[in-house]
């Protein structure tokens, strides 16, 4: 319960105007008085109207006066705006008296419960009436704080955030395509190998011309399928065109990727992967190499994302998967070896789904596959090529540490973060921030541990078949192989390493950077291993025709850059050589080499010096003082390794 002040200005006061010397709120102290509580009115003082008068006759209470022990000072006035205490107030018993002529001094002994206030003279004053108040009700605030949903990150699909999703993912294979386009050589002697086989099987399919040399029987994958599709391009665009072919394949296997990690985790994981596959040398240098790496490891991206994608169609849907497949092994016979993963893969996706139908649909699909590419390869010369380059390989001498470390520089770090993700996957399945995701269903610590095993354990297959054959010819390729189905846990990895979120992005970019560093110092090794050929072309070019008998390092390279003038038929390669001489004498190995120099077999001899530093030794050896060669030209080149030249001779007579 509060009461008002007895007396109140409805205007604020000024401390400056004049009044204030003649008292009125603040004293000479400073002192601001309490305002009298009561009923006390000074007199001659009028009552305004509405206000409830004095009673007559009231007393002042009693026991009130001045306290005993206390003596008035004499002589002191009474301040201006005081009154002198009211005539007809009696003293009460046992107090002093209180004289008529006592002045109050200002500012000295004032107590404001004796003492009425007094007012400035040109300010009216009223009598406040002691009332009991309502509580005041409390204010309203001036802001609200809207009402937010449970998290910012809905686990709900949206358009919105499907947009941004794929503007991120077109971000990331823009970042893909200006590493490969940034590559810049002459032919690598693959590339010349398959563009030049690729003309020859489309003349021998278009106007029934015969064929060099049988192409099925060595090649790693069919002659009739991405080596003609890329001649094609060529005639058209050339080289540019055949390597943009390879690019519009990487691009798609990163596209596909993304989306099949999309339906395995979420876009974050599938962004996180992607990101990182993009980057790497294998994806890089695939890119912009005109051989059918790249056709391959698309298609296996393919068949990969119809076996996610139909995880909850009926069961024969998988079949879908079945053709591409076995079209990838056809384009290059390696990818076989991860066909088992994606076998796998069906019965795994398809189990929180459909359950025990979930076999059902790994036995159908591993049964179509197997049909199919039976009927593939016994039904065509295809095995001979198989058996050459895949299953009975001549086996090489580099040893099982060598290709390990080569492994882990190529593709560990995103291997080890891809590890890390399928770990933080088994001990935690939660992919959302939402806390509404705790409310679902999530796989058993058994099926991600599955999982985890089968993605990551993909990426070991490559370099370890690699050591079982103890070379690492194409070793840098075939890791993007596993790269591709590694990446998914990759994702996962770098998602659990950022946190909740984006709680510590610095450590996702430090890893990507980290990713991209490596990627682009070793794919401009990697473009820079063989030798610019353009100007050995040009010094070979009129020495060439449809009759003559010529040795290269790399027959392929001129092969296909003068195809109009020679064939392969025409070039003999520095690796195996058997040779008749004109006394009917068989020879084979080096001794065949130095048999034919020796007659003056070959009309043109091309070295680098790189591709078989020992047999370019031994013909070198066999051209100095033979009669029947000059030399030609002697060519300084820039390869990763150092400096090196081409030395060309031609034959005199």
């Amino acid at each position: 319960m509060t009461s008002r002040p007895e007396y109140y200005t409805p205007q604020p006061y000024d401390p400056y105007a004049e009044e204030e010397q003649q008292g009125g709120w603040f004293n000479s102290d400073g002192y601001l008085p309490r305002r009298p509580q009561g009923h006390e009115v000074p007199q001659g003082y009028e009552v305004p109207q509405g206000y409830y008068e004095i009673p007559q006759g009231y007393d002042t209470p009693q026991d009130y006066g001045v306290a005993q022990g206390h003596p008035v000072p004499q002589g002191y006035d009474t301040p201006q705006g005081y009154q002198q205490v009211p005539q007809e107030y009696d003293t009460p018993q046992g107090y002093p008296h209180v004289p008529q002529e006592y002045d109050v001094p200002e500012a000295y002994g004032y107590d404001p419960g004796v003492h009425a206030y007094q007012q400035p003279a040109d300010q009216p004053a009223y009598p406040a009436q002691t009332a009991e108040e309502e509580p005041a009700a409390p204010a309203e605030p001036g802001y609200h704080v809207p009402e937010t949903p449970e998290v910012g990150w809905d686990m709900a699909a949206s358009r919105r955030r499907a947009w941004v999703s794929r503007a991120v993912l077109l971000c990331v294979l823009a970042v893909q395509a200006v590493l490969s386009l940034r590559l810049a050589n002459t032919a690598f002697q693959d590339e010349a190998l398959y563009l030049a086989a690729g003309h020859a099987e489309l003349q021998h399919l278009l106007h029934g011309t015969p064929l060099p040399i049988d192409y099925a029987a060595y090649f790693s994958g069919s002659p009739q399928l991405y080596p003609v599709l890329a001649a094609a391009v060529d005639d058209v665009l050339g080289l540019t065109g055949a390597r943009l072919l390879s690019l519009a394949f990487m691009l798609g296997t990163t596209g596909l990727l993304y989306s099949f990690t999309r339906r395995l985790f979420n876009e974050r994981a599938a962004l996180a992967g992607a990101a990182l596959f993009a980057v790497v040398q294998s994806t890089v240098v695939m890119g912009y190499f005109a051989t059918y790496d790249a056709a391959a490891v698309f298609l296996l991206a393919l068949a990969t994302w119809i076996v996610v994608r139909t995880d909850r169609a009926p069961v024969a849907a998988v079949l879908l998967a079945v053709p591409v497949a076995v079209l990838a092994v056809g384009v290059k016979y390696a990818a076989g070896l991860y066909l088992p993963t994606i076998v796998v893969l069906a019965l795994l996706t398809g189990w929180p789904h459909q359950g025990r139908k979930a076999f059902l649909r790994m036995l159908l699909l591993a049964l179509g596959i197997g049909a199919v590419l039976g009927i593939g390869m016994y039904g065509t010369d295809l095995m001979d090529g198989v058996r050459q380059t895949t299953t009975d390989r001549d086996h090489g001498s580099d040893s099982a540490a060598f290709l390990l470390r080569r492994s882990g520089e190529w593709g560990g770090l995103m291997f080890l973060t891809a590890v890390g993700g399928a770990v933080s996957y088994v001990r935690r399945s939660r992919m959302n921030e939402s806390p509404a995701a705790q409310r679902l269903g999530n796989p058993g610590w058994r099926w991600r541990a599955l999982l985890g095993l089968l993605l990551c354990g993909t990426a070991l297959l490559a370099p370890a078949y690699q050591m079982h054959l103890g070379t690492v010819v194409s070793l840098f390729k075939h890791v993007g192989f596993g790269l591709l189905f590694a990446a998914p846990m990759a994702g996962v990895g770098v998602t659990r390493l950022i946190g909740a979120h984006f709680r510590y992005p610095q450590l996702g970019i430090m890893l990507w950077t980290a990713t991209l560093c490596l990627g682009i110092s070793q794919a401009d090794w990697r473009f820079g291993v063989w030798p610019d050929s353009s100007k050995m072309i040009r010094a070979i070019d009129s020495h060439v025709d449809r009759e003559g008998h010529y040795l290269a390092s790399t027959p392929e390279v001129p092969v296909y850059y003068l195809r109009d003038k020679t064939t392969h038929r025409q070039w003999q390669g520095v690796f195996a050589l058997e040779y008749t001489d004109k006394k009917g004498t068989y020879h084979q190995g080096d001794d065949a080499y130095r048999a034919a120099l020796r007659d003056g077999e070959f009309d043109l001899i091309v070295l680098d010096g790189l591709t078989n530093p020992r047999v370019d030794a031994i013909v070198a050896d066999a051209v100095k003082g033979n009669p029947h060669y000059r030399l030609l030209a002697d060519l300084p080149f820039r390869n990763s390794s150092g400096t090196g030249h081409y030395r060309i001779w031609t034959k005199t007579s």
